[in-house]
């Protein structure tokens, strides 16, 4: 999603995420999506650029697409990381399941959601994460899926959990899930982390709070949803994403 999309005209009328009416017609606030450097989140000085972007004509290839259709994103388990091997994966099964909505709270079918996490001891299917935690031979720790008519996506995985990543002294990033997902335009890519309620790490963490705005904070913490779980088999959490608009989901920077 270019930085241009999270802006919307003031006389368009803002809708509430919960009941969907009109509210105000004030932009997003500023401390609302973090900054392309962020002073306690050392390697953002070294990932975002220097010199001013240069804006290019967008042709009709970028402000149309994708239009994923009838196309799936691929296996039978590409949702349900807790099939995709032969054995079961350690740790707690939970739900993860949501809608992805536009700036006025209207669900957008057929967008593309993807996945990647920690395995429950907080370590990455990654070659550089060395960090002496036990890898599962039965979680890559990778999904995806296309939401339906009505905005809807699923995931069945494992809770991940909580590692050191060497930002600072003791530096522990809080159990979190990260998104991927495309709007309507291949412009329109939202990268972001969903976290868990009640995370003991909240506080110490750059990256969560390197979104200055305590209510867009809040919007990237998931909900616990009692009528959604599985019984005897997992619980679940409800994450609703907002692509653009003054309810976005806070997202990083492609700038």
């Amino acid at each position: 999603m270019s930085s241009t999309d999270t802006e919307v005209s003031e006389d368009r009328a803002i809708y509430d995420p919960v009941v969907f009416t009109p509210t105000s017609y004030l932009r997003e606030r500023p401390e609302a999506q973090p900054p392309p450097d962020f002073e306690g989140y050392k390697s953002t000085r070294l990932r975002h650029p220097k010199q001013p972007l240069v804006y290019m004509p967008q042709t009709i290839t970028e402000i149309t697409g994708p239009q994923l259709g009838d196309v799936r994103a691929g296996g039978e388990f590409d949702s349900d990381l807790t099939r995709q091997h032969d054995g079961e994966p350690i740790g707690e099964r939970i739900i993860v399941f949501g809608v992805v909505r536009d700036t006025e709270g209207k669900p957008l079918r057929n967008t593309l959601v993807e996945i990647w996490q920690a395995n429950a001891a907080g370590r990455y299917l990654h070659k550089w994460d060395r960090w002496p935690a036990p890898l599962d031979p039965n979680f890559s720790g990778a999904g995806r899926c296309v939401t339906d008519d009505r905005g809807r996506y699923s995931f069945t995985t494992i809770k991940p959990g909580p590692y050191p990543w060497g930002n600072h002294y003791n530096a522990w990033r809080p159990a979190h899930i990260h998104f991927s997902l495309l709007g309507r335009a291949f412009t329109q890519r939202l990268v972001t982390q969903m976290y868990f309620p009640g995370d003991p790490f909240f506080p110490y963490d750059p990256i969560f709070n390197s979104v200055r705005d305590r209510r867009a904070r809040q919007r990237m913490i998931c909900e616990l949803d009692i009528h959604a779980t599985r019984p005897n088999w997992a619980h679940a959490y409800r994450w609703d994403v907002y692509l653009r608009g003054p309810a976005a989901t806070p997202f990083e920077q492609a700038h």
